[in-house]
């Protein structure tokens, strides 16, 4: 049964709407356009605050650039309904597909009404739910029988004449089984031929009911209802749809177009003259992650950032007239490279379908291609020894004279050789040949000769899981009694989701009710398989007594965009031990998953995505990243495998939910990949991480037994989006920097191409680095820093579990080291590093205090002499202080323009990062496991030299504190003569400016501020030693 993607829109409520019929209300109705169809609603009258609780049903069709993919909703008032001769608009929402999600996912959301134009006056906002939904096809019933009528006999027989009967179509359009296998192909085509045409004439005689979709035929790719189907197809009705097909285009479509005079049946699509279609990427419905704008076009990459590397394929497919009971495999074999495919699959014929690549320095290096055939013996059919198998026969090709294939030709069709000089008499070998690039369609699951044949060694692209915060607030619990007679018992209730455990705070209580009103935040992934666990448990100096047990399945839990509250809910405790005659009270719980945080998995200042976990809240793209993997260069061997060093060099990408994986290349410290990516950009603040790995696998080590090692480290390099330039490629090589416990160490360089590319509008670009960085619920109720630290470890290890099960699997340590889980543990080194960078900050401010006092301290007259000239100036004009600022601040970065960095994209410093010359005992001190590994008399030298560092933060702290508590003191009376002395000045300074001008003032002030030396005396100036003299309570610390 077929399937038809429907998008349905579920019209709630409205709030605070404009009162447009004259007497302080308004009749609304809504009025909704999606991909040319249009719907209304019925009117609520005389309600600012309408509840329709209304569903509407929009068929989803193919994109189209004329209807467009916009849904537009307008709020209206019916006119119908009180006098007015107003305008009737009350505001209108307009929303992108990309925005809408599956069934399941949806969730109430209330849109503010925007204008339509400059003048109109709009408020309130609109909840609804929209979301996608997919129908079944219901099977076409049956035709009626014709009714007898009674009709005059000149209208009678040109109907009979126009439309036969029923059966008798079916009859002559449908031959006999029989007759159908007698006939051949093309007999049984012209047979059927005249019944369509007659068909597709009826058709075309009868009155259109609506008018057909308007669409570009020359670049629409030929649907499967316009393929001619065999003569053992299955129904329509049983085949499976498109998601986004909707039922008109199924009915509508004609399988023939026909001229008028009927002298030419041309298939739809076929005869037409089309170009090279762009690919459409299918998105599978039972992928979570999928996006509902990945369906749309989207052109082949052209692997314009790297450089191209030619492969000779060779697809191997089936081979037929061989002996019945052998078990053939095929070898081939060129320029010095032999590899063996599997074993034949016996069906009619003996089946491989297998591709080989082999790798060439040039498309004119000239070689010769051998293929052949073998039957192993019985015995032992994975044997490689010649002299044990039979040859069954072979091919020979001169490579000079393969075929080059660049995309988007057409994939080269496999024809049938004859096999010469083998014991298969007259056997035939089915094989296609060619020389391509790594852009071939065939590439990525064909065995390459740098990769070793290792199956996960491919290139893989993958999504991470799409994680939600889960809230489950613990309000209270009722009919809960101690199992013993106590005066008060204390209980506390444990959360588990998984491997998260969290516990509520403790209630003690008397009367069988506990009260808490905690908020436990878990982390959950789709799909949601696993339960939520609440146990409740008595404390007790013994131990703690679980009372009951309550289970509930993610599925059933609400989910919310926003701040709204959910409804609570009660749920019956279980027995422990599943008893379920046994009354164990109950507990008040409010859950709902919270979609509109953003669930993170990297550290803030690296994040590569701040969108929120609904997709109802994303906002379109700003641009696209390409990213060209091009190779590496003087790599270090990672490892010793059968007495010979070798590095096995995979490179890891990762920008927002969407990590890539490079094929594996074997055995080689330059490997080249020459691969290239792209990714949609939402926020141009973030950043590209590409990590490079050596994969172990599964090795046998200097005659030791299989055994599984992680993959190790080589380095990694990061690209924040903002700094690279707009459609320009930055072609760069970077240094591989890894550092250990022994120091800092080059593991060699990488090579890679990135550009990006801006898709919105320039204003619209801009406009983003004013929008906050993180979702409005994060502002709304903003996380403390501690749980988001813990969230994040917590999202890190179910990305690491995620990915890990993947195939080939992305391992857990690879994923740990892209998303800088250790990056918060701590370090010396760090502690410094951040304190020169806070140095290198307050730098430029102690400048101008230097400056300050330079000009104070007349060093350099003429400059004095010119900032008395601009003192007087601001004095007596102050509207120019705030301009004078922004033009000096605007001088200061125009000339800092000629001193900017010159390198295209920033790396790894080991400058800022001390890594040159930190101490080897900070090193084996940051790299120390927790709980530390190290013997007792080092962690005792560690905590003294720590104890060190706290004594001097320490007093630095009291310091400040002790400057703070002067301040309190001027006027809290804790020394009353100086706070006397104070309020008496303040007294003085406020008759003053009253009877003298401010211009004035601070005239004479700054004269007496800048005078000259001679007129100045050593000694601090007298305010400085009343504050200095003013009491803190440093005194008091004991």
């Amino acid at each position: 049964m077929g399937t038809v993607r429907k998008l349905i829109v579920e019209v709630v409520d409205a709030r605070d709407l404009l009162p447009k019929d004259g007497h302080g209300t308004s009749s609304p109705y809504v009025v909704v356009d999606f991909y040319g169809q249009r719907k209304r609603i019925p009117t609520v009258v005389r309600d600012l605050n309408p509840n329709w609780n209304e569903k509407l049903s929009f068929n989803v069709g193919k994109p189209s650039d004329i209807l467009g993919d916009m849904l537009e909703l307008d709020v209206l008032h019916d006119k119908n309904y009180g006098p007015t001769r107003r305008n009737n608009f009350l505001g209108r929402i307009r929303l992108s597909s990309s925005q809408f999600v599956r069934k399941g996912e949806e969730a109430l959301i209330y849109y503010n009404l925007e204008k339509k134009s400059f003048f109109n006056w709009v408020r309130g906002e609109i909840g609804l739910k929209i979301y996608y939904m997919d129908e079944e096809i219901p099977p076409p019933s049956p035709p009626p029988p014709p009714a007898p009528a009674v009709t005059p006999p000149e209208e009678a027989k040109p109907e009979a004449a126009a439309a036969p009967a029923p059966e008798e179509a079916k009859s002559e359009a449908t031959p006999a089984p029989e007759e159908a296998e007698a006939k051949p192909p093309s007999e049984a085509a012209a047979t059927a031929e005249p019944d369509k045409v007659e068909e597709s004439e009826a058709a075309a005689a009868a009155p259109p009911t609506e008018p057909p979709p308007v669409s570009d035929k020359n670049n629409e790719e030929p649907t499967p209802a316009e393929a001619p189907a065999p003569e053992n197809a299955a129904p329509d009705a049983e085949k499976p749809q498109p998601p986004n097909v909707e039922v008109a285009d199924q009915v509508k479509a004609s399988p023939l177009e026909t001229s008028r005079t009927m002298s030419e049946v041309r298939f739809s699509g076929m005869n037409v003259p089309q170009g090279p279609q762009p690919i459409r990427r299918a998105a599978s419905t039972a992928s979570f992650t999928s996006d509902v704008s990945d369906t749309m076009s989207m052109e082949r990459c052209s692997f314009d950032l790297v450089e191209k590397m030619h492969y000779l394929f060779v697809r191997v497919v089936k081979a037929r007239y061989l002996p019945p009971n052998c078990n053939p495999f095929v070898k081939i074999a060129v320029s010095g490279h032999q590899v063996t495919s599997k074993p034949a699959r016996k069906t009619t014929l003996f089946e491989w379908d297998q591709t080989f690549a082999f790798g060439r320095d040039s498309p004119e290096s000239a070689s010769l291609l051998e293929v052949s055939v073998w039957d192993p013996p019985a015995s032992d059919p994975t044997t490689l020894d010649d002299d044990s198998r039979s040859f069954l026969g072979g091919l020979c090709f001169e490579v000079s004279e393969i075929p080059l294939r660049d995309p988007p030709d057409s994939p080269l069709a496999p024809q049938w050789y004859r096999l010469e000089g083998g014991g298969a008499c007259y056997g035939d070998l089915m094989l296609a040949t060619w020389v391509g690039t790594q852009a071939d369609e065939a590439f990525p699951d064909a065995w390459k000769t740098d990769t070793a044949g290792n199956v996960n060694s491919r290139a893989k692209i993958y999504q991470s899981p799409k994680l939600w915060y889960l809230r489950a607030t613990v309000l209270e619990a009722q009919d809960i009694l101690p199992l013993t007679t106590l005066k008060e018992a204390s209980f506390q209730v444990r959360a588990q989701l998984g491997f998260q455990v969290l516990k509520s705070k403790v209630s003690v209580t008397r009367n069988g009710i506990a009260s808490w009103d905690d908020d436990l935040i878990f982390v959950a992934a789709e799909p949601f398989s696993e339960q939520l666990i609440f146990t409740l448990e008595i404390r007790q100096s013994k131990g703690s007594i679980t009372v009951g047990v309550v289970r509930i399945p993610l599925t059933s839990i609400e989910r919310r965009v926003d701040d709204r509250n959910v409804a609570s809910r009660w749920f019956p405790f279980e027995d422990v031990n599943n008893d379920k005659r046994v009354y164990k009270g109950r507990i008040h719980l409010r859950l709902c998953f919270d979609g509109g945080y953003h669930v993170m998995d990297e550290s803030a200042h690296v994040c590569s995505d701040f969108r929120p976990t609904a997709r109802q809240l994303w906002k379109p793209p700003v641009g696209t990243v390409e990213l060209g993997i091009i190779s590496c260069r003087n790599l270090v061997p990672m490892k010793t495998v059968n007495g010979k060093s070798s590095t096995d060099a995979y490179c890891v990408a990762k920008y927002g939910n969407k990590w890539v994986r490079t094929r594996t290349v074997s055995d080689s410290l330059d490997p080249k990949w020459n691969e290239q990516y792209t990714w949609k950009v939402f926020d141009p603040c973030t950043v590209l991480t590409i990590g490079i790995f050596d994969s172990f696998g599964v090795y046998q080590v200097d005659g030791e037994e299989e055994v599984a090692r992680p993959d190790f480290r080589i380095g990694k390099v990061r690209v924040r989006i903002s700094t690279l330039k707009t459609g320009r490629v930055c072609r760069n090589t970077y240094p591989l920097l890894v550092l250990t416990n022994a120091g800092t160490k080059k593991m060699g360089e990488i090579e890679i191409a990135i550009r990006f590319i801006r898709t919105a509008q320039r204003l619209d670009f801009l406009h983003v680095y004013s929008q906050p960085m993180l979702p409005l619920m994060h502002h709304i109720k903003p996380l403390g820093l501690a749980q988001q630290e813990m969230l994040r470890n917590t999202a890190v290890k179910i990305v690491a579990g995620h990915l890990s099960r993947s195939e080939p699997p992305l391992r857990r340590e690879v994923v740990l080291y892209m998303l800088d889980a250790d990056s918060h543990n701590f370090s010396m080194r760090k502690v410094r590093a951040n304190w020169y960078r806070i140095i290198n900050v307050v730098a430029g401010f102690i400048d101008i205090l230097r400056w300050i006092e330079d000009t104070r301290g007349w060093k350099n007259p003429t400059a004095t002499i010119l900032v008395h000239a601009l003192l007087v100036m601001l004095v007596w004009f102050p509207d120019l202080i705030i301009p004078t600022l922004a033009f000096y601040v605007f001088v200061i970065g125009a000339w800092n323009y000629r001193f900017r960095s010159r390198d295209p994209l920033p790396h790894f410093d080991q400058k800022i990062s001390l890594a040159e010359v930190v101490d080897r005992e900070e090193l084996d001190e940051e790299f120390d496991t927790m709980p530390s590994s190290r013997t007792g008399e080092m962690i005792r030298m560690r905590y003294d030299k720590l104890r060190t560092l706290g004594a001097r933060v320490q007093t630095v702290l009291g310091d400040i504190a002790a400057q703070g508590e002067r301040v309190q003191a001027l006027v809290t009376w804790r020394d009353p003569r100086g706070t006397g002395i104070f309020l008496g000045m303040c007294l003085v300074v406020a008759l003053m400016l009253y009877l003298v001008p401010p211009k004035m003032v601070a005239m004479a002030f700054g004269f007496y501020y800048l005078r000259h030396p001679v007129f100045r005396d050593r000694t601090p100036s007298p305010a400085v030693n009343f504050f200095r003299r003013l009491p803190s309570l440093s005194d008091r610390i004991m």
